[in-house]
């Protein structure tokens, strides 16, 4: 994302507790100036109820919703409007944001149980899988953005997800951390001789060494970027598993928002499986921002 670039947010609401949420984050979030804000409300209405008093009464909810999202958008985009949409939710709002050609969709998440979630997923999660665009999933207003964390892993996706970062208006003092997981490699002796074990073992540490060495090239990499577009940053390199170090990560810093890269996997495959995104979206305790 060009810092110059005319960008456009698009905030999904339906007037719920978490949608609110949403509103207050892109309200106040930093983005760069000339950004445009807007608004969809997600209408369905089953054929067989389309001349039923509750027609009349949906189209008043979502009216109301509509207005209440208008106001509070003008509170930072004094053109920004909210629009009604008759679809269910998901595809209410990637319509939408395709129509405005948004650059991210910002929305609250209502966390389902996991049985919930195999099943039938949720409305965050649909929309983070379907949208071609960034999405930003809020579980607790963002007030001021004072820290980031940002993982790492040397790919385009996180690529995407540092030039995102890198295209917003850092407040004062703003810090980014870059966080980077490691996978090492366990050497496996077997029944081997002492001799073979000991060159296993230092081939081991070598090919380990070189993995946190290129780890730590993708940091710097990565903190010249964001320290040129006026972030404070630091660095954070850990073996171990990923996704459980990068919320350890989270937690050590107290981040207010994590960034992640999507690798854009879809269907059963990413639902039985998971990734790091995913599993981001499940436990993270601050809102998460998904890049494509």
């Amino acid at each position: 994302m060009s810092p110059t670039r005319r960008f456009h947010v698009l905030i999904a609401t339906d007037g719920s507790t978490s949608a609110r949420a949403a509103m207050t984050t892109a309200v106040r979030f930093p983005w760069r100036g000339g950004t445009r804000g807007s608004a969809v409300v997600a209408k369905q209405v089953r054929a067989d109820y389309r001349r039923s008093i509750l027609l009349a009464a949906l189209d008043r909810t979502s009216e109301f919703t509509a207005q209440s999202a208008s106001r509070a958008l003008r509170n930072r985009w004094p053109d920004g409007g909210a629009r009604v949409v008759d679809a269910s939710a998901v595809d209410a709002i990637l319509t939408e944001a395709r129509r405005v050609r948004a650059d991210v969709i910002v929305m609250g998440w209502r966390g389902h149980g996991p049985v919930r979630r195999l099943l039938a997923g949720s409305v965050s999660r649909g929309v983070v899988r379907g949208a071609s665009c960034a999405v930003l999933v809020v579980r607790r207003p963002i007030r001021e953005l004072r820290h980031v964390v940002v993982g790492v892993d040397g790919s385009d996706n996180a690529d995407r997800a540092l030039s995102f970062v890198a295209g917003l208006e850092p407040s004062r003092g703003a810090r980014v951390t870059v966080f980077r997981a490691v996978d090492m490699h366990t050497p496996s002796h077997g029944l081997a001789p002492a001799g073979t074990r000991a060159t296993v073992t230092a081939e081991v540490a070598r090919i380990n060494e070189g993995r946190r060495a290129a780890a730590r090239k993708d940091l710097s990499r990565a903190a010249k970027t964001l320290s040129s577009a006026g972030w404070k940053v630091d660095q954070a390199v850990t073996d171990g598993a990923p996704l459980r170090e990068l919320l350890a990560t989270v937690s050590n810093v107290g981040a207010d928002l994590l960034v992640v890269g999507a690798k854009g996997v879809t269907g059963l495959r990413h639902l039985l499986l998971g990734s790091v995104a995913e599993g981001a979206l499940n436990r993270s305790p601050v809102p998460v921002l998904v890049v494509r």
